[in-house]
């Protein structure tokens, strides 16, 4: 009997202490659970506060893009912005700055002469044009004259070395002096040329010549042909002209006179807007 009662009081105790053990468990388990449950909201809330930061970062990088683009767009406007100098010519921001990246390689003592925007420009195109006059192999002699006038280039040539007397068909022997002149204007796609016929004073009527106006214009058309055609030079960079008798170089009474006023003038000038937009480019070496 003794041995019955220690036995249920044995498995009383172990059930006591079981369900004391469970209950604590249980509590354990509520409190792990809610917990988690904390944490999960808490989690919840942080993901949703990064969400809305990263929403408002989003925004702030759009803004700032959109900023930055509106500040190279007022950027890139001011430095197209065109100014007007005394002689009507516009020069933008952009051209200013390549203009005075040449004008530092110029004599300074030219330099020292510019007193105005006008003068720095001029400096500019001359020395760019120097430049490509002396890069090519067409030289002086008596009967070719080159002179370069502020931005213009003049080259004189004495009609025996292009026509035969009386003709406005460019010879065979006119290929070589015409083949540098290409040379010239090919080399700078800012350069635009004139093309001008003079006469002596004798007068001219025959079948297809009324005067010396016919002639002039004639020789000049014949030689814009001969640069296109054959030479490759662009059409759009020329222009015929013809200057008839009108522009003597000397007087015309003795045939060296009037052979010396017999020519075609070669007229090269920059095309301003193409110059400037080319001088950072093209002309690095410069």
């Amino acid at each position: 009997m003794k041995k019955i009662s220690m036995l249920l009081l044995v498995a009383l105790v172990f059930s006591c202490v079981s369900k004391k053990k469970y209950v604590a468990l249980e509590e354990e388990k509520g409190q792990i659970e809610s917990e988690l449950t904390k944490t999960k909201v808490a989690n919840e809330e942080l993901e949703a506060k990064f969400q809305a930061i990263q929403t408002r970062v989003d925004s702030y990088n759009s803004k700032i893009s959109s900023l930055k683009e509106d500040i190279g767009t007022l950027t890139k406007e001011n430095n197209s912005k065109l100014d007007v100098i005394d002689n009507g010519t516009v020069i933008s921001n952009d051209a200013k700055v390549k203009m005075r990246a040449t004008l530092a390689k110029v004599d300074p003592a030219k330099l020292s002469q510019a007193k105005t925007l006008k003068d720095s420009m001029n400096l500019a195109v001359a020395h760019n044009l120097e430049k490509t006059m002396q890069a090519t192999s067409l030289k002086e002699d008596e009967d070719i004259a080159v002179n370069i006038n502020e931005t213009v280039v003049m080259i004189s040539i004495s009609d025996k070395m292009l026509f035969n007397s009386g003709s406005y068909q460019v010879s065979s022997k006119a290929n070589k002096i015409l083949q540098k002149l290409a040379d010239v204007i090919n080399s700078e796609e800012s350069l635009e040329v004139m093309v001008e016929g003079h006469t002596d004073s004798r007068g001219i009527n025959t079948e297809k010549i009324s005067d010396n106006w016919d002639l002039s214009v004639l020789r000049a058309t014949s030689v814009v042909r001969k640069l296109q055609n054959k030479f490759k030079v662009a059409p759009e960079k020329m222009i015929a002209a013809g200057r008839s008798s009108f522009q003597p170089l000397t007087d015309n009474k003795t045939p060296k006179s009037r052979a010396r006023n017999r020519r075609t003038r070669i007229v090269i000038l920059p095309n301003i807007d193409k110059f400037f937009a080319l001088m950072g480019s093209s002309n690095e070496e410069i």
